[in-house]
């Protein structure tokens, strides 16, 4: 009787939930600097809009 595949099975479910704890937040971290950067990018407003917008009424 060998134990064999269990012992590579679960060091193989330990590993894959290793890298999934070590990589998760840091595609949440590039997510979410991401998603500020363009939200920024989005509110900042070019230089003469403002008066462009007036001059429109």
């Amino acid at each position: 009787m060998s134990y064999l595949p269990y012992v590579i099975g679960a060091y193989a479910v330990f590993v894959a939930a290793f890298l999934w704890d070590f990589l998760a937040p840091r595609l949440q971290v590039r997510r979410e600097l991401r998603a500020v950067r363009l939200r920024a990018r989005r509110e900042r407003k070019p230089a003469g809009s403002d008066r462009a917008a007036e001059l429109s009424r």
